[in-house]
């Protein structure tokens, strides 16, 4: 399958302003592209690029003052086929859990852990450890929660979350992440494209998305709180311990969003 992807942001700016974006296919994927996903501004605007902690591809930049569109068009080939599901994957204890996986058992800035471990406990302690546990959690965030871009708030944590019931797909995510962790399962935050490819219209407007990856079996393994369902054609961007470490776009000063546009579609041979 090939999947015509990219983005265009248009920003307003009352002064020249620093800007770090990730808004590269993750380097796990660039491979797939059939050319690259090259950052365009609409003016001159040098950009650096660096990776970050994670590995994450980074860019920086210093937007003039004025308007300014961000802008990025590419086809990438994907295997076509819904994520993976492997109800068989086993939970490992925290003594056996490889080192680079134990940073995602802690707490975060929208992952309090501490706050949420007692609640989680009380769940989810019932349930089977491994896959079925990570889906009980999805299960129960998905109904828990009411999705709306209306509740969008971008301080929200995961207790508060917890607490009022509603938020966006990042929401559901750190929630998720959060009760994840509680029970001694790794979990990671990550963002990207999430087509509608198979899925029935009417289809809503685009856009990036959120959702986590967790350890089990020995690898990580896609959930999807928000959607709680297998996806074709998620496409990764970046991945960290929370939205704090994955901005899509972080400005140092003031500025307007003016137009905010993603796709994600099907293309023929």
């Amino acid at each position: 399958m090939r999947i015509h992807l990219g983005y265009q942001l248009n920003f307003s700016f009352p002064a020249p302003t620093p800007m770090i974006v990730m808004l590269n296919v993750h380097y796990s994927r660039v491979g797939d592209l059939e050319r690259p996903d090259h950052i365009v501004t609409s003016v001159p605007a040098p950009i650096q690029g660096y990776r970050d902690s994670f590995g994450n591809w980074c860019s920086r930049l210093v937007a003039p003052a004025g308007p300014m569109t961000i802008s990025a068009d590419s086809v990438i080939r994907d295997s076509g086929a819904f994520d993976p599901v492997d109800p068989g994957a086993v939970q490992h204890s925290v003594d056996e859990l490889p080192a680079d996986t134990l940073l995602f058992l802690l707490g975060s800035r929208y992952c309090e852990t501490d706050v949420l471990s007692d609640e989680a406990w009380r769940l989810f302690a019932g349930t089977a450890p491994g896959w079925a546990r990570v889906q009980a959690i999805c299960d129960f965030v998905h109904n828990h929660v009411t999705f709306g871009y209306e509740h969008s708030r971008p301080t929200r944590t995961a207790a508060q979350t917890y607490a009022e019931k509603r938020g966006v797909c990042r929401d559901f995510a750190h929630l998720a992440i959060a009760f994840c962790r509680a029970m001694n399962i790794p979990a990671r935050y990550c963002t990207g494209y999430i087509s509608d490819i198979g899925l029935p219209p009417p289809y809503g407007p685009m856009d990036f998305a959120a959702w986590m990856e967790v350890y089990l079996g020995g690898r990580w393994h896609v959930f999807d709180p928000r959607n709680n369902a297998p996806r074709i054609g998620r496409i990764l961007i970046a991945q960290g311990r929370d939205a704090a470490d994955v901005p899509l776009t972080h400005t140092f000063g003031p500025n307007t969003l003016t137009e905010f546009r993603v796709w994600t579609d099907e293309v023929g041979a």
